[in-house]
């Protein structure tokens, strides 16, 4: 996913843009514009003006920790003071000296910010972490005392309400649109009195998620297992135990074997160990990771961070949180989002009592005397996919190799559909050994932009995997993209192959999505460029590609044997696809409860959620949440519990009431893989096509129009529901309905 920089400081980044290489006829970016020509304090530091590196890439050589603190400092106040200007401009307010000056204010903060963010998540320390402490709630102060600024919003509503009557492009026309909406649902409508407990809950939301963030990060750490005996540790691969023995070297614990957990509720270790208890502690681990009590207990903070949401929902009339924040969503309103996951429900919970009973046959058949568990769930799903498609995911991990993935995959696959190519460089800082850059190049060999890949876990990265920009695309400034993907794959042992799980494909692909929806962005805009999309809509382009990892030809690319060079062979990959519909009801559960626990705490009412302050009243709120769903929850627990639910709790939370967009764009995706299969898989004409109408429109249209100029139609929910294997495919499923609510029509006037 791409973590959008500054999101706890909302809209008043969404104004700025983010470098300083100007062109164009923009007044208020020129010598004459009354931000230029104001008293503005004079920047200094590394951050005071653009990296004079390629495309003002970082330089990671000349940044030190102790820049951050001063150099935010600055930069607000440069920002203030240019904000300043805009709102004394004597001349009356117009497109170019109120919007487009908002446009181009704060660049020295989003330079500090695009940094600081990256290494907060990437590569983060403990004066890091306690300069995102410390200046979160300033970050807030500050956005507030922008957007809630009656006369600054008083210049673009003068704006907005001429807008009729202005001559405007529409990249244009959405700018404004957008400055104006985002205001507005800032506060910019409510009394002085409303707008001063905004200020006040935004402060303190600020505190409390970063606190959250950093406290589940810590957990993950201090919840890795630890085991003595190296029995056991059986079923796991030489290299897995030398790295699980390396890592208790790393943390102080020579002669024992560690091994850390991953974000998420299951852990990949799981499947392999033949000890049972082993694989309940583990498990264990990961489930109680943030919720035993201590330092890094939870549970309370979130409840808080609910609460809190929850009124400053209420003060802009709003009943809930989801409702609130999802108003510049492709579904529109929670009730579209919970109908279309709810739809699923019937056949989900068949499927996951069907799937529990084939794997309790197989602990049987083997003389075990227990039901399935979560702790034993993937180790029998892995053995009953194997007997019924014969795949052993150790058989499978050599013919995946990193680098070839990368650049004989990933890469070979961006070339056919788009004609891109790629060369490694050296001369380029990193924030970190671990990464390795890349310059892009079009099709007319143009250099496109620059590309950072960041894939082994540590204990400074937080879990999960994302992309964001260190430079946005911007034909206002004259920019193009740097752009870094950031993974969580655990690094192979000093000596051994860097050999990844296809899970782990999947998701070198998938990210690589988002980047090339920033490297095509097409904006003149910075605040509407590439990826700068709606929460529902940004992980729709990523998940397509993703379609290219088992496509024949990309294949015979790039998976091949790490020893003899082998291709893989094709009734291998068969399987994968067929298997791949199978432990749907575990796959598919595990999202589909994530997504519809997050709605529930986003549809409390502050009443409701004030009566939900203790970590017991947490879990037995979680408990009934996910009771009611009618799922096999104690089977199948979602993906995140709440307790380390980073995506909802975290700063920057963007998906808040927003879990549900993996969901949704899988449908989007589905649809839209059945519509490069029907046209000719990977083809230049496909590529161009889908790049013209979906990855270089950013956020400057409506979402369902876009689909339609790509597709020729509104999006369908069946192509998902097949390739999960809930209807159509699966004999033995019962049936789901394919027929709920589906995306509403484009509105007239292209409002999303």
């Amino acid at each position: 996913m791409k973590a959008h920089i500054l999101a706890t400081t909302a809209i008043a980044f969404a104004l700025a843009g983010c470098s300083t290489m100007q062109e164009g006829n923009v007044q208020s970016a020129s010598d004459s514009s009354p931000a230029a020509t104001a008293d503005i304090p004079e920047a200094t530091g590394y951050f005071a003006q653009p990296s004079t590196l390629p495309f003002h890439a970082p330089d990671f050589t000349k940044i030190q920790d102790s820049d951050f603190k001063p150099a935010f400092e600055q930069a607000m106040a440069i920002h203030s003071a240019e904000i300043e200007a805009i709102k004394n401009n004597p001349e009356p307010p117009t497109f170019e000296n109120t919007i487009v000056a908002l446009e181009t204010s704060g660049q020295m903060l989003n330079r500090v910010a695009t940094v600081f963010f990256a290494l907060t998540g990437a590569n983060t320390n403990d004066t890091l972490d306690a300069v995102q402490a410390e200046m979160g709630p300033k970050l807030s102060q500050h956005s507030d005392a922008i957007t809630l600024d009656p006369v600054l919003f008083e210049r673009v509503k003068a704006v907005y309400d001429n807008r009729a009557a202005m001559s405007m492009t529409p990249e244009d026309a959405k700018l404004l649109e957008e400055t104006y909406e985002q205001m507005v649902h800032a506060g910019a409508l409510l009394t002085p009195a409303q707008k001063e407990q905004v200020k006040a809950i935004n402060s303190s939301l600020s505190e409390l998620t970063t606190e959250f963030s950093q406290k589940v990060r810590e957990a993950t750490v201090a919840g890795a297992l630890v085991v003595e005996d190296p029995a056991e540790l059986a079923g796991l691969s030489e290299a897995e135990i030398e790295a699980a023995a390396k890592l208790g070297v790393e943390r102080g614990l020579p002669g024992k074997y560690v091994i850390a957990l991953q974000n998420t509720t299951q852990q990949p270790l799981l499947p392999e160990l033949e000890n049972r208890a082993t694989r309940e502690k583990l498990f264990m681990n990961s489930f109680h990771r943030a919720d035993r009590g201590g330092e890094n207990d939870t549970r309370t903070l979130l409840a808080e961070i609910a609460e809190l949401r929850a009124k400053k929902a209420a003060l802009f009339g709003q009943p809930d949180w989801a409702s609130y924040v999802m108003y510049d969503r492709m579904a529109e309103n929670p009730k579209t989002a919970l109908d279309f996951m709810q739809q699923m429900v019937p056949a989900l919970a068949a499927t996951q009592r069907r799937e529990a009973a084939m794997l309790n046959e197989q602990i049987r058949a083997e003389g075990g005397d227990f039901e399935v568990q979560p702790w034993d769930w993937y180790r029998y799903a892995e053995k009953v996919r194997k007997a019924k498609y014969d795949i052993d995911e150790n058989a499978v991990k050599p013919y995946f190799e990193i680098t070839s993935v990368l650049e004989n995959g990933v890469f070979y696959a961006a070339n056919k559909l788009y004609g891109l190519s790629f060369k490694k460089r050296a001369d380029l800082p990193v924030y970190h050994p671990d990464v390795t850059t890349y310059t892009v190049y079009d099709a007319d060999g143009s250099e496109l932009g620059i590309f950072y890949f960041d894939p082994y876990q540590r204990p400074s990265k937080r879990g999960g995997a994302w992309m964001s920009n260190f430079v946005e695309q911007s034909h206002l400034y004259g920019t193009k993209p740097v752009i870094y993907n950031v993974l969580n794959i655990p690094k192979a042992a000093e000596g051994e192959p860097q050999l990844v799980s296809f899970d782990n494909v999947n998701t070198m692909f998938h990210e690589f999505g988002h980047a090339l929806h920033g490297f095509f962005a097409d904006q003149k805009y910075a605040s509407l460029s590439g990826t700068a999309t709606a929460r529902d809509f940004v992980e729709y382009p990523s998940q397509v590609n993703e379609l290219w990892a088992t496509y024949p030809e990309v294949l015979r690319n790039y998976a091949k044997h790490y020893q003899t060079g082998a291709t893989i062979p094709a009734e291998l990959i068969q399987k994968i696809e067929a298997a791949a519909k199978f432990n749907q009801g575990y796959d598919f559960g595990e999202v589909v409860e994530a997504a519809l626990l997050d709605m529930k705490w986003h549809a409390l009412t502050p009443q409701q959620a004030a009566a939900i302050d203790t970590p017991e009243e947490v879990d037995a709120f979680e408990r009934q949440s996910l009771e009611e769903l009618g799922l096999e929850v104690d089977l199948v627990p979602p993906r995140y519990r709440s307790s380390y639910f980073n995506h909802i709790f975290s700063s920057p939370a963007g998906y808040s009431a927003g879990y549900y967009s993996y969901l949704w764009t899988e449908m989007l995706d589905r649809d839209s893989r059945k519509w490069f299969l029907e046209n000719g898989g990977l083809t230049r004409a496909n590529g161009d096509h889908y790049r013209k109408t979906v990855l270089s429109r950013g956020g400057t249209m409506n979402y369902f129009e876009m689909f339609e100029n790509f597709a020729g139609r509104q999006p369908d929910v069946t192509p998902m529901l097949e390739a999960r294997g809930l209807v159509g495919n699966d004999p033995t499923a019962e049936p789901a309905t394919s027929d709920g609510p589906l995306p509403p029509e484009t509105t007239e006037d292209g409002a999303d």
